[in-house]
């Protein structure tokens, strides 16, 4: 089977990049063919592989006429469209309909983002989008319900996979934090590109609420601002970060690792990690791929509340809070830190459902609707 991917794809540093990379590689492992149209930014160039048999410019319409003509004309059989509003030219990403609209292959629609409350042209745009596809893919049970009453996608054209996740070697947590100078000390961690809507400073002013009791804590924040906003307007986002912590007095206590974290060092990351935590302002997010990453290595979570979070972390995998306040964030990583037994719990029951989203799994879960839709036996 030919398949190809539309996304955006590395080098390209972005969280849909990394999934689409992924996703790509497991296919590989199941013997399936896949190529790549990829989506560039406005104003970037990047050094693609030859797996790459198109580059979309976002912004030039006549590319995604050009790309279902390359693709029309191709070997390939079926598509694997990874939908984010951001990632596609026009508004909203409306441009990606000339591309559906010109196309003769058909095609998956995997959605990354599935908003309970869309603009008008939010809705029309993944309504249609969904009406010209095979079958929509989420990943979440909430996002199938939105699909369904809020698109009007019909059930039986909805299907839930779970973000996929690395199989990170495991590794001992206190080795690991005398390999990275943190040896004794209760390790809080978020990791992912920095941006206003990571809540990075709720995080951190919870950590400080913890201070007086776990003297010396430190809240790891590992990841470079996303590209997008440093395009747009530098380093302000993470400047008021550092000024935060300079007006608390938290130096010694909060360590950013101001780069894009390679998958082996965020292994690491990970594993020596007593609580990762998620302190995102927003509730309406539909994925977390730092989240699904947390899962993956069995770690015990801490997070407001959002959509993500709220379903994956339910039956003690994780533990929520009411509201995006410090206050509470910190009470929940203390109950963590102050009861061993408790950290272990969450540790074991989030690595369960960590395994069931391994990326060759998920794979093989694209593969298997794939043969259903289109009544073939594909190679593995």
């Amino acid at each position: 089977m030919n398949i190809g991917i539309v996304s955006t794809f590395p080098p390209r540093e972005c969280g849909l990049a990394s999934f689409s990379k992924d996703l790509c590689d497991n296919l590989r492992l199941h013997q399936q063919e896949v190529k790549i149209i990829a989506m560039t930014d406005k104003n970037s160039s990047y050094d693609y592989t030859r797996d790459v048999i198109f580059e979309i410019h976002e912004e030039a319409e006549d590319d995604y006429i050009i790309a279902a003509e390359v693709v029309n004309a191709s070997n390939l059989d079926i598509l694997l469209l990874q939908h984010e509003y951001g990632i596609f030219g026009g508004p909203d990403g409306v441009n990606i309909l000339k591309f559906c609209e010109n196309l003769n292959k058909p095609y998956l629609l995997t959605t990354h983002t599935v908003l309970p409350h869309p603009t008008i042209m939010q809705k029309e745009i993944l309504c249609e989008l969904a009406g010209m596809s095979k079958a929509v893919i989420c990943m979440t049970k909430r996002s199938a319900e939105l699909l369904n009453e809020v698109y009007g996608v019909p059930l039986n054209k909805i299907y839930i996979i779970p973000h996929g996740v690395p199989k990170f070697e495991k590794k001992d947590r206190n080795k690991l934090k005398e390999k990275y100078g943190f040896s004794g000390r209760p390790v809080i961690t978020t990791f992912g590109f920095i941006g206003p809507g990571k809540g990075i400073e709720i995080g951190i002013l919870a950590v400080n609420k913890l201070r007086e009791k776990f003297k010396n804590i430190i809240y790891i924040v590992a990841g470079e601002t996303h590209p997008k906003l440093k395009k747009k307007e530098g380093e302000i986002y993470r400047e008021s970060l550092l000024k935060l912590v300079d007006r608390l007095d938290l130096r010694d206590n909060v360590h950013f690792i101001n780069k894009y974290i390679p998958l082996e060092e965020l292994g690491d990351l990970l594993y020596m990690t007593d609580v990762y935590l998620t302190p995102y302002p927003g509730r309406h997010q539909a994925v977390s791929g730092t989240l699904s990453y947390a899962l993956g290595s069995g770690r015990a979570i801490v997070s407001t509340p959002y959509e993500y979070s709220l379903e994956m972390l339910k039956n003690d995998r994780g533990l929520v809070s009411s509201c995006a306040d410090p206050e509470q964030l910190a009470l929940l990583m203390d109950k963590v830190l102050s009861d061993e037994l408790l950290k272990v719990k969450l540790e074991k029951n989030a690595g369960k459902l960590g395994e069931t989203m391994l990326w060759p799994n998920v794979a093989k879960n694209y593969i298997e609707i794939m043969e259903e839709l289109l009544g073939v036996k594909l190679k593995r």
